[in-house]
């Protein structure tokens, strides 16, 4: 099993848990479950920047990136910064992520919101919408075509956002369909962790006009982000090169500043 079988695998049995615990009724009466979500995707296509700004605490290639910053300061930087939305990571047992994060973050800001996660269910993006999201990630590399139009169509129902996040030719073409809003090219390949901006340019020209362009991971620099926006991307989802350092807001307005200058 490569790393992405074992979060999987591991995630049915979380989420099998969970539907024991707290039922989608519960989920469906939370006070957030009626907020008015805000699209990522229309603030991504009206800015010069792009940025999706990540809170990540560590990751199985990386092991600790930052564990001693609170999540509410860390969302107050980045909106602060300026930064288009928040990447938040949920998955615990490999990212060291939860769901209050994504409720502090919610409380603390009114940027969207993108609930980072390994969906397999329904479920999931009920939860998504119950904690404060106002975007979710569907990963085609772990989803079937049946299932990726089953759950944008659902998150479109509930006012989400969605972002497909693809990794090669053979998943992109799998996945277009008029339920998604953005399409993400993941830069790391997620079996082997390998990180190349090529994937991006190379995919670029297969991906439809209609969906918003996203480039995730591996994006470190201002040239790299001038250079993909010649391939017609108009988001960066960036979240180690923030985290690691002690004050991820203020790395992110540094970062837009020079991205403006």
């Amino acid at each position: 099993m490569n790393i992405l079988d074992k979060i999987v695998f591991d995630k049915r049995k979380e989420v099998d848990l969970k539907k024991l615990i707290i039922p989608t009724s519960q989920l469906e009466a939370s006070a957030l479950f009626e907020r008015p979500t805000v699209s990522l995707a229309k603030a991504l296509a009206n800015s010069s920047t792009g940025i999706i700004a990540e809170h990540k605490r560590r990751s199985p290639s990386k092991s600790v990136i930052n564990q001693n910053l609170n999540v509410q300061d860390v969302a107050v930087g980045y909106e602060n910064a300026g930064v288009c939305g928040m990447s938040v990571l949920t998955d615990g047992k490999y990212f060291g992520g939860s769901m209050d994060d994504l409720l502090l973050a919610r409380a603390a800001v009114s940027m969207p919101l993108l609930r980072k996660e390994f969906i397999i269910d329904e479920y999931q993006i009920l939860e998504a919408k119950a904690y404060g999201s106002d975007v979710i990630l569907l990963i085609a590399a772990i989803l079937s075509r049946e299932e990726i139009k089953i759950y944008s169509e659902f998150a479109k129902k509930l006012n989400l956002n969605v972002l497909l996040e693809v990794h090669n030719e053979e998943e992109l073409q799998k996945s277009i369909m008029p339920s998604l809003d953005m399409l993400g090219v993941n830069n790391r390949n997620l079996k082997t962790f390998e990180v190349s901006l090529e994937i991006s340019k190379i995919l670029s020209t297969l991906i439809p006009d209609e969906f918003v362009k996203v480039s995730e991971s591996g994006i470190s620099s201002v040239e790299a982000i001038n250079d993909l926006k010649n391939y017609g991307y108009k988001g960066f989802l960036i979240g180690e090169n923030f985290m690691k350092t002690d004050n991820p807001g203020k790395s992110a307005q540094q970062f837009i500043k020079a991205l403006g200058a």
